[in-house]
């Protein structure tokens, strides 16, 4: 399936792997496709969110999806910054999320999850960080 891209306005950050944008001049939840980011209430949940916001919050970015939505009615997608970075990228490279394999075959995430732990990077600086799907079980 080839992506579609759309522009779109940062209008709210949710965490760090849900944002709102405007599009077409409607409110939409986007949901970071590829990524889990702590919970809010877990260990770097924060330092997510932040890191998210920081990012692109009030930025014009490009969301590059296949219109596919998860359960809550998020449209799931890769956020282009201005820059060109990919967020959703950037937060794993960051140490800030996991690739979230369950919905994600895409192994430049993974690769960029194994560099982080490596180095140690956020959230890989506690040797028994536990996964936010797994966290939720709780």
């Amino acid at each position: 399936i080839q992506p579609i891209t759309e522009t779109a306005k940062v209008i709210s950050i949710k965490d760090g792997d849900t944002i709102e944008v405007l599009l077409n001049g409607k409110a939409q939840r986007i949901r970071l496709a590829h990524i889990d980011c702590p919970e809010k209430n877990q260990p770097f949940g924060t330092k997510a969110k932040l890191f998210t916001s920081a990012k692109c919050y009030g930025q014009t970015i490009t969301l590059s999806h296949t219109r596919q939505y998860d359960r809550n009615k998020r449209l799931i997608a890769e956020i282009i910054l201005a820059n060109a970075d990919t967020l959703n990228r950037e937060l794993v490279k960051a140490g800030l999320a996991w690739h979230y394999k369950k919905y994600s075959t895409d192994s430049a995430y993974s690769l960029l999850e194994k560099e982080a732990k490596m180095s140690k990077k956020g959230l890989w600086v506690d040797k028994g960080a536990v996964a936010p799907w797994l966290w939720r079980k709780k």
